[in-house]
């Protein structure tokens, strides 16, 4: 099994900084799925500009619940460690958005939400300050909160793991820090007792399609080896079930800086995901979303 540096580690867990908490009287009132956002075309646009994405910090790993009035997603507090801020839809309208503690302090840092497809639990990844347990977490909806956090009980958290996501069948996709290599774990009746490494040939925070029909990867590119950004790659379900070669997602997606963290949304319409824009007037990144037609239009005869 390969070491893995801590420089590594620290990039892999590198997810947005700072969001302001707004008072109700500074909050714009949105209403209406996506917090009431113009969904994009093919051409990704910048999401909530002002209110989500926000210049001179980090936002990303963003998760909408399937009824899309809640929204929940990772940025880094004023003290540099990340954590959950969430909205949700009450009286027709957007509330503030706020932060959310869900391990109530026992572990530092909490990131990558993801509403599972049903609604009724939320995966996300907690940490310790220094990053040596990285382990996947939930939280079970209730009432009109959520539970306490619980570690998940799963051979998967025998390793330093991260970024969960589920198809729609509740098949839980994750990466491997450990190895440095993704996996899933197939649903049991809401268990995970075995995990199985993917064979493809590349790539980090894998997020599946809800029907597992094709796979998104962030991975250095690979194109021009004098270039060392990380694109979006996709791999497509043959019907044998093997994946395909990786296809780089092209230059409307992928740019000079790094893109990160790529989401689909519940429906399949939507692909959400993070550019580090560190050298650019914008800061230092936001969280971007464009048409999953532009994936549909990359896939090969099969």
């Amino acid at each position: 099994m390969p070491r893995i540096g801590m420089s590594v580690i620290l990039l892999l867990l590198m997810v947005t900084i700072s969001i302001s908490s707004y008072s109700q009287d500074e909050f714009p009132v949105l209403s209406g799925p996506y917090l009431g956002q113009k969904p994009p075309g093919l051409i990704p646009q910048i999401f909530a500009p002002g209110i989500v994405s926000i210049k001179d910090r980090f936002e990303g790993a963003i998760s909408f619940s399937p009824a899309l009035d809640e929204v929940y997603f990772s940025v880094d507090s004023q003290d540099r460690k990340t954590s959950v801020y969430f909205s949700k839809i009450k009286d027709d309208q957007w509330t503030p958005i706020k932060k959310v503690s869900f391990t109530q302090g026992e572990k530092d840092e909490e990131l990558h939400p993801f509403v599972s497809p049903n609604g009724k639990r939320i995966y996300f990844t907690a940490v310790s300050s220094d990053l040596s347990d990285p382990r996947i977490w939930y939280v079970d909806r209730l009432e009109d909160s959520w539970s306490r956090a619980i570690e998940l009980d799963s051979p998967i958290n025998d390793n330093k793991v991260f970024f969960p996501n589920q198809a729609k069948n509740g098949d839980l996709y994750y990466f491997n820090i450990s190895a440095f290599k993704t996996y899933y774990a197939p649903n049991r009746h809401g268990r995970f007792p075995e995990t199985k490494q993917l064979a493809i040939e590349f790539g980090d925070h894998a997020f599946i399609s809800p029907n597992q029909d094709y796979l998104v990867v962030t991975g250095r590119n690979r194109e021009d080896e004098s270039r060392k950004d990380r694109d979006i790659y996709v791999y497509f379900k043959t019907q044998d079930g093997t994946w395909t070669q990786p296809v780089n997602l092209g230059k409307t997606i992928n740019s000079d800086f790094n893109e990160k963290g790529p989401r689909i949304s519940h429906d399949g319409k939507y692909l959400f995901f993070g550019r580090d824009e560190r050298d650019g007037e914008r800061g230092f990144g936001d969280i971007y979303w464009v048409s999953t037609k532009l994936i549909e239009n990359l896939k090969p005869d099969l």
